[in-house]
Formats: C-alpha cells, sequence, structure tokens
C-alpha cells in the first residue's frame, strides 16, 4: 500500500490511474479506523479499480476544541487495518495542504440542511466538513466515494454539495455498521467506559422502539414516548427527532410516498453519541 504524505504525491498518484483511465473509489476518514470504515473500503474494492483512503483530523468542523484535542488519533495501527483490507493506498494530508491560506471555510450554499439536528447544536461543523470533503474531492478526483449512513445528516449535504458544485464524483451512502449488541460503531466508541460500552445499546433499542411506534402514533407523539425513555435512563438526551430523509424537515404526520427517520444524539456519561434508524 502507498503511503502518500504531500498533495504532490497524491497528485502523481491519482494522474498515474487517471492516465490509464481506470477507476478509483474513495474513503476519506479522520482515522480511529473501526469496522465500519473498513466495510467503506470493501465496498469500494468491490466497485473500482483501485481504493485510496484518507486520513485527516478536520480542525474546522470542531466547534469544541477540547473535543478536538481528546480525538482519537492511531495512524500507524489505521495504516496497519488498511493494508489488510487491500486498501492501494492512503493519504495522509498535513493542515497547509487542506487550508493553505489558513482556517477559512468555502462559501458552501448547504441548502438549509446544515441549521438542523447536529448543525442546530455544531454551530459551524458543517461548514468546516463540506470545506474538506470538497476539497479532498478536487484534490483525489475520484470516481465514487463512501460515506456512511450512521453520519446520514453529513451524507446528504455532501450530496447537496456535490450537486451544487457540480463535482465529478458518485457519492455513496453505505448501511451503519454494528457491533454484536447493536451500538453503532464509532470512533468515539473508543473512549466509552467498559459500564457505558456495555450499556450503550440503549440508544438503538430505543430507535427501534421509535420504529415500532411508527405504525401508531404520530412523529410528535414518538418523541414525546422517546424523551420520556430518556428521563429514567442515565443517558442525558440531546436530541430525538425524526425527519424525511430528502429534506432533513420534520413533518406533523407521516406523509404517503416519503422516507422517515429516527434520528438521536444523546451523552453516555461525558461521550457524545448519535445514531439513526429508517423507520417509515
Amino acid at each position: 500500500m502507498l503511503i502518500l504524505k504531500s498533495r504532490q504525491e497524491l497528485t502523481d498518484f491519482v494522474q498515474s490511474i487517471r492516465a490509464k483511465r481506470l477507476t478509483i473509489g474513495f474513503v476519506p476518514t479522520m482515522g480511529a479506523l473501526h469496522e465500519g470504515h473498513l466495510f467503506l473500503i470493501k465496498k469500494a474494492i468491490e466497485e473500482n479499480q483501485y481504493t485510496l483512503c484518507s486520513i485527516f483530523v478536520n480542525p474546522t468542523q470542531f466547534n469544541n476544541s477540547a473535543d478536538l484535542e481528546k480525538y482519537p488519533r492511531t495512524e500507524e495501527t489505521d495504516i496497519k487495518k488498511l493494508e489488510s483490507a487491500g486498501c492501494d493506498a492512503v493519504y495522509l494530508p498535513k493542515v497547509e495542504d487542506m487550508y493553505p491560506s489558513g482556517f477559512e471555510n468555502d462559501p458552501i450554499d448547504l441548502g438549509g440542511l446544515d441549521s438542523v439536528m447536529e448543525g442546530a447544536f455544531r454551530p459551524g461543523h458543517f461548514q468546516g466538513m463540506a470545506t474538506v470533503v470538497k476539497r479532498l474531492l478536487l484534490q483525489t478526483q475520484p470516481t465514487k466515494a463512501y460515506f456512511g449512513e450512521k453520519d446520514f445528516q453529513q451524507l446528504q449535504i455532501i450530496r447537496q454539495m456535490v450537486r451544487n458544485e457540480k463535482l465529478p464524483v458518485e457519492i455513496i451512502g453505505v448501511p451503519i455498521v454494528r457491533e454484536e449488541s447493536g451500538l453503532a460503531m464509532s470512533s468515539r466508541n473508543m473512549r466509552l467506559s467498559p459500564e457505558f460500552k456495555e450499556r450503550s445499546v440503549f440508544i438503538y433499542h430505543t430507535l427501534l422502539k421509535a420504529k415500532e411506534l411508527s405504525s401508531q402514533l404520530s412523529p410528535q407523539q414518538i418523541i414525546s414516548e422517546v424523551e420520556k425513555i430518556y428521563s429514567n435512563s442515565d443517558f442525558k438526551l440531546e436530541y430525538f427527532t425524526i425527519a424525511e430523509e430528502k429534506t432533513l424537515q420534520t413533518h406533523d404526520k407521516f406523509e404517503e410516498n416519503s422516507r422517515y427517520r429516527a434520528f438521536v444524539a444523546a451523552f453516555a456519561g461525558e461521550i457524545r453519541l448519535i445514531d439513526n434508524i429508517q423507520i417509515r
């Protein structure tokens, strides 16, 4: 596996593949790789002739500096995992490769998708994310890029950004990979205490409960029921909402011919976890 440590090395790699008219599958990550990331790599390998991963902890999408400092960095282990998975190359950009003129975000119209849920609680997060993803896509020039549905709002925003910016790449959403318990795999799970690691499946169970209730209750009634469940738990609920998948907007009732997802953000001790499932 090639380890590309500069933008020039990346450019040389991409141009050599493009010259042969071969396809590139790209998986951008912030490292601390787990089975969910490796599933994205597997999909990219299946669907493309070359697979490229990037590892870059993007400072502009952290609205909490302490969260940025604590984000797990496991580059050596990550590289070994990528090699074992059969990835062809990994790009390890420096900050100046992504932000040559300082930490300024590109003016990207996200169509209001960034104002709800995660956007409401993490101001500036999605502008920072969209900026770095756009720059990575321009630098790597992939045929297809792969993103997990655990960050479903992020996935929809990236799709919107790619349409608006007319970037020549196909965005592929990949289903959430869960641990045996049902807990959604996340780099943040590394920071959970053993007690909370075992009990955090509670979050997934509340989503399954919402799905069960969706045949009988309105979205707001389901939200109220789930909020009651959290109020009697050790988990601090930041938000629980039900939104239409394309627009991420909430509705008073479930409309026919629309798809709905339940979204949750909750704290397991000090660790903030998010999850979602399609319920209708």
